[in-house]
């Protein structure tokens, strides 16, 4: 069974570290993933961008909402996400709305970059 482990943690402390609370940080984390890296065991790691780099569709009764930031209803919890390579933003948003359009009910989906963390390899 897969399982995805969503990190909480304040966003405007992880991202006013210094360089070095960031290498460090990253550096103990490595050595956690390691051994299950080692055995196979350890899928993509990301971290997502700040919520301010986030845009959510909220289904309407009509037509879909395009809203700048994260702002899905407290009653709603994160189910599941996609991990999609897109050249622009627009086309994250129309994948999205196909997303919303297949999936009854009421529910949002937040579009949000992603960092991809890879030892060794420069992040984008």
């Amino acid at each position: 069974m897969l399982y995805a482990i969503l990190c909480y943690n304040d966003e405007d402390t992880v991202f006013a570290w210094s360089k070095e609370q960031e290498e460090t940080t990253m550096a103990r984390l490595i050595a956690v993933q390691e051994p299950l890296r080692q055995a196979g065991k350890l899928g993509p790691v990301a971290r997502l961008m700040p919520t301010t780099a986030a845009t959510t569709l909220r289904k309407g009764k009509n037509e879909p909402i395009v809203i700048d930031g994260p702002f899905a209803e407290t009653k709603e919890q994160l189910l599941g996400f996609y991990v999609v390579d897109f050249e622009t933003l627009d086309e994250a948003i129309d994948f999205s709305k196909e997303l919303a359009a297949a999936n009854p009910g009421v529910g949002s989906y937040e579009i949000r970059p992603l960092y991809v963390f890879r030892p060794g390899a420069v992040a984008t």
